[in-house]
């Protein structure tokens, strides 16, 4: 498994977990936030443009989420 995979499997990780702790705080999602542009990354990264695209998609929603709730 080479590195630019383990940051993926990194960055995934991330967001199952943030994502199933988002109704404990609003901190998890704007984790949440942050491993979906590392997940963006990765997919750019990667070579795979479209899964780069969604994910920095569901990255400024879960901002627009976070900026929601923290008001």
């Amino acid at each position: 498994m080479d590195q630019l995979t383990l940051f993926g499997l990194f960055a995934v990780t991330a967001m199952l977990i943030t994502y199933a702790l988002e109704d404990r705080s609003p901190w998890y999602v704007l984790a949440f936030a942050g491993a979906c542009v590392m997940a963006s990354t990765y997919g750019f990264l990667q070579g795979a443009w479209p899964f780069g695209v969604v994910e920095a998609i569901w990255a400024g929603v879960a901002v627009f989420r976070w900026r929601k709730r923290v008001a």
